[in-house]
């Protein structure tokens, strides 16, 4: 398509100083020797030359975008639409839980577990179930052997599609006899164990594996440079400054890039182009707005803090197999200033990534090893206080359109337009990335965790009900009545390391607080 191009730029555009205060960007200005004399009141445009851009592009200063070397290290998977459907396949669900209570019988021994909607397919015909907090009988079913949990099977489904079980080791009415239905409370945890098949059994029910999509748009990035035939010739003169500006333009192409990983929304708008119709812009979906889960914390850092994230990420449904922590330069500085004096067990050393090149602080911990990464666009977007904590085997790089190079002749002048183009975008794989927000606003999250670390009571006043606690230390939690100071019984106490939900009642501020066990699904 013929295009007219403006080389002369007769609007006399006014440099825009840097983040130094050098006044030596002209946006959307064509680097000719004209042109750059009208945008610098004359002087020589000879004394800037036009960059060369090769397949190395994303290899310069990975040190200032490091995210961007994360895609570029991840799964390269080739599209082919702008519009990805991102499929993530979880680790199995190993928890269910009752939502009414079995009541024993002694007449039957077969009886219908009652589940979540969204939990009654889980467990399969012929699989074993372990009853959390309910224990099971000895051989003649007269006793219950504490601590030895009570065991089920599943034999059926019935017209609800709830499994109808029977139990291995439940109450008897003689010891030669088959077990009856035991008693389970309502709100009982369930773990799925494996099948028990018959003796010439040898064809079982399938695993249906069914992957949750998440739309993702590929957006298309360009890197455009126009160049006059005699500002070519003249760059020759002066090879030293050609590697300068070269440094200085893909270097804030990559800069741009980087923080359209973290920060850009998704999005499609329908364009009308002259003479070829209507076409879309696509941007893509950062990853702050992809996590599942969000780590909330405010202050100062505590080695009790750190040990916890470490557990939260190490000890979910989907495990990484090695940490890589990007953080802004605030946080970076907290995790820095922990005292791990008490703590010889727990090595801090520098070390160079094996697979990134990247020289890194890694932290061993019991539960994994940490790499801290400091990424300089997160202080640039306004994060400096927040960190991502990615799995690095977690990522998938979508290309619809590999990296290119284009030049061409533009037509009338004596010119050539230099370019580069790119179109992917980057996708989180699993739930066991974890946004470290240390700012005022939250954000956005589905899950979010924070620590209690101070031994106190939660009063009303100092919880949400929209929060899951992770206790550092052991604490008693009681429900607070707002008139006068009285505490109501009985009290619960949360052990060091446990997680635990609150919901506050309104009308008398008091709490009801619950044990947390669950898990953020794929498709949420």
């Amino acid at each position: 398509m013929a295009e007219n191009v403006n080389l002369e730029n007769p609007q006399n555009v006014t440099p825009v100083p840097g983040s130094a205060g050098v006044e030596s960007q002209v946006p959307g200005q064509a680097s000719t020797v004209s042109g750059l004399a009208n945008a610098t009141g004359g002087v020589d445009g000879g004394n800037l030359v036009q960059p060369d851009i090769d397949q190395d592009l994303f290899e310069f200063k990975s040190d200032d975008t490091p995210l961007m070397q994360l895609m570029l290290s991840a799964k390269k998977v080739p599209i082919d639409s702008a519009e990805v459907d991102h499929y993530m396949i979880d680790e199995e669900r190993a928890t269910v839980e009752t939502n009414s209570a079995v009541n024993a019988d002694t007449s039957n021994n077969a009886f219908s577990l009652p589940l979540k909607s969204d939990d009654k397919l889980l467990p399969r015909e012929q699989q074993t179930i372990m009853v959390c907090g309910v224990d099971g009988y000895d051989d003649t079913g007269a006793n219950t052997t504490p601590g030895k949990n009570l065991m089920l099977i599943v034999t059926g489904r019935d017209s609800y599609n709830n499994p109808i079980c029977r139990a291995v080791n439940g109450p008897k009415s003689t010891p030669s006899g088959m077990c009856t239905v035991p008693a389970i409370p309502s709100g009982t945890e369930l773990k799925l164990l494996p099948n028990a098949l018959y003796e010439t059994q040898k064809e079982v029910e399938p695993d249906l594996i069914v992957p949750q999509p998440t739309r993702l748009y590929a957006q298309k990035r360009g890197l455009n440079h126009i160049v006059s035939d005699y500002f070519d010739a003249q760059k020759k003169r002066i090879p030293f400054a050609q590697a300068v500006v070269a440094e200085a333009q893909i270097a804030k192409f990559k800069r741009e890039g980087n923080r359209g990983l973290w920060a850009s929304v998704k999005g499609k708008m329908a364009i009308n182009v002259p003479k070829l119709g209507q076409q879309y812009i696509y941007t893509m979906e950062g990853v702050r707005w992809q996590f599942k889960r969000l780590f909330d914390h405010d202050g100062a850092w505590t080695f009790e803090d750190l040990i916890a994230l470490a557990k939260l990420f190490y000890t979910g449904e989907d495990v990484p197999t090695r940490a890589i922590w990007l953080m802004g330069k605030n946080l970076l500085e907290n995790i820095q200033c922990i005292d791990f004096s008490k703590h010889p067990e727990v090595t801090i050393r520098e070390l160079v990534n094996e697979k990134l090149g990247w020289a890194v602080t890694r932290i061993h911990t019991v539960f994994g090893d940490i790499d801290l990464k400091r990424e300089p666009t997160l202080d640039t977007l306004g994060w400096s206080n927040s960190g991502a904590l990615l799995g690095e085997n977690r990522l998938v790089h979508y290309t619809y359109s590999t990296e290119h190079e284009f030049s061409d002749r533009v037509e009338g002048e004596e010119a050539t337009r230099k370019g580069v183009l790119v179109w992917d975008c980057l996708g989180l794989k699993g739930n066991c990335h974890i946004w470290v927000n240390g700012e005022a606003e939250r954000g956005h999250a589905d899950i979010v965790y924070t620590t209690w670390g101070s031994g106190e009571t939660p009063l009303y006043t100092e919880v949400e009900e929209d929060m899951i606690y992770y206790f550092t230390r052991q604490t008693t939690l009681v429900a607070e009545v707002k008139s006068g100071d009285t505490v109501v019984t009985p009290a619960v106490v949360a052990e060091v390391g446990t997680l635990w939900t609150v919901e506050i009642d309104d009308l008398d501020n008091s709490l009801t607080w619950t044990e947390y066990s669950g898990v953020v699904s794929a498709g949420d």
